[in-house]
């Protein structure tokens, strides 16, 4: 039996997964890479960390399945987006820090860019935001010495991390990347799949450090520093390969990953739908010719609210334990907006900070750490009633995924506080599973959509059970808590 190797590097870990072909994973590793914090609202990484940390986890993951490289299918490469990375493209090593999708420390060039605004959003489908990757781009060759001239005269690469990765796995081979990752940069027209030279030249970042744009499903080259026959076949964005290995194939499907950030798409079809309501268009996919669209809402701050309790607060040894400290909390009246790095969707506020409502001298931790989960739903939940008023559609059922989903509590309350039913699949690595789907449709080991849909399963569905009073005063005292903390500047 041959397996397909995902690779899925994410903002706070790296992981490897192996599958076989009923969906099933027979072996993952897992390793952190750490964050670093220069200054308020600055994320960066290591470029060197991810890409070493790629290489233990795939190394753990072989050994440990006791399979060696021949009996691989293929690798699919899912990725934290938006995250910027700039390297000499003679030696390879990275000029800066990779400026991670969080940082806000491009704010002052998005504020400028601002009169572009329109142009951005009806080529790109996005909104001028230091999220993507166009004006980390601009940080980097502001802030490097001669990194501009560098870039002018050849000599630099731009990549997010799927290019980042592949590069180093092909020993420099490949310098590609996917219409996923593109889409995200503000600077690919999701029109016309190409490299929008009006939107380059608004930004004066040269286009010979781009890597160029294909299908999601495709053979990118082979990972050589690994194997020389083993071959890339698929690359999409961490959200779009969920949305993919959630199987929301037809148009209205959506779902919501919880991880470090929260994200939520919903699938809109071939054709292009604008958000009047602060969210994104992006590419969901693309296998051959075929091109589908999303919508997307993004929640900057999901389980890295977690993190905070456990690193910053010590209030937890572990993620785990917040579901038990939140069903002993007797307290529902404290709110939480977890505006570290200021507001995603549907507010794009990027200088409010976050804040505690409701406290009294009773407040105990349990309370905390139950209004901090409650804040990830919270959230969530702002998105899709906006999703729902940009499409018209209301939406029954969300499937969800990524790793805060093993948490009961926030799950039943996102059911309650949604009135929608949540559904759970079998595999819960649906960010891995859905690269792993295009990279074995572009091998062969997949014969179809069809044949991935029959294989798919669901394990546990959640159902709403809060009264419409209840959820109609929570609502509301959310919305205050929100107007009051984008008021504190």
């Amino acid at each position: 039996m041959k397996y397909i190797l995902s690779i899925d590097q994410g903002t706070t870990s790296s992981r490897a997964i192996l599958f076989d072909n009923e969906s099933n994973v027979i072996f993952k590793a897992q390793m952190e890479v750490k964050c670093y914090f220069p200054n308020d609202g600055w994320v960066e990484q290591n470029p060197n960390d991810i890409y070493i940390s790629v290489l233990n986890v795939i190394n753990e993951c072989l050994v440990n399945a006791n399979i060696t490289y021949s009996d691989i299918d293929s690798i699919g490469i899912t990725n934290q987006r938006e995250t910027t990375i700039i390297w000499n493209k003679k030696t390879g090593v990275p000029i800066y820090n990779a400026i991670v999708w969080q940082s806000r420390q491009s704010l002052d060039l998005c504020n400028k860019w601002e009169k572009y605004k329109d142009s951005v959003h009806e080529k790109t489908g996005l909104l001028i935001n230091p999220y993507f990757s166009a004006s980390k781009i601009r940080f980097i060759l502001d802030n490097v010495k001669d990194a501009q001239k560098m870039a002018e005269n050849g000599e630099l690469c731009f990549g997010t991390v799927d290019t980042w990765l592949m590069y180093k796995l092909s020993e420099g081979k490949i310098f590609k990347t996917d219409v996923t990752n593109a889409s995200r940069t503000m600077l690919f027209n999701i029109k016309t799949l190409t490299w929008d030279e009006e939107l380059l030249e608004f930004f004066n970042i040269p286009k010979g450090i781009l890597p160029t744009v294909h299908p999601s499903s495709y053979y990118f080259g082979n990972a050589t520093i690994l194997n020389k026959d083993l071959k890339i076949m698929a690359v999409a964005g961490d959200q779009q390969a969920s949305l993919f290995g959630q199987n929301c194939f037809s148009i209205g499907e959506s779902k919501n990953t919880y991880g470090t950030g929260c994200f939520m798409l919903m699938n809109i079809g071939k054709e292009i739908k604008y958000s009047k309501n602060g969210l994104l268009t992006t590419i969901a996919r693309q296998i051959n010719d075929e091109v589908y669209y999303a919508l997307e809402g993004s929640v900057f701050i999901g389980g890295a609210a977690v993190q905070w309790l456990r690193d910053e607060l010590n209030i937890i040894n572990n993620a785990k334990e917040s579901e038990e400290h939140a069903y002993q909390s007797k307290e529902d009246n404290v709110y939480f907006v977890p505006a570290f790095v200021g507001l995603g969707a549907p507010y794009w506020d990027n200088e409010c900070r976050g804040s505690f409502f409701g406290l009294t001298r009773s407040t105990n931790k349990n309370d905390i750490i139950r209004a901090v989960l409650n804040s990830i739903d919270l959230q969530v939940k702002d998105i899709i009633k906006t999703m729902e008023k940009d499409t018209s559609l209301k939406l029954k059922i969300l499937k969800v995924d990524g790793g805060a989903t093993d948490n009961n509590y926030l799950m039943q309350y996102q059911a309650d506080i949604l009135n929608v039913k949540l559904m759970l699949p079998n595999c819960l690595e649906t960010t891995a599973l859905g690269v792993a789907y295009l990279s074995g449709l572009a091998s062969g080991y997949y014969k179809s959509i069809e044949e991935i849909k029959n294989i798919h399963k669901y394990k546990k569905v959640f159902y709403p059970n809060m009264n419409a009073q209840k959820r109609k005063e929570i609502d509301q005292k959310w919305k205050k808590a929100i107007k009051i903390t984008r008021e504190f500047k």
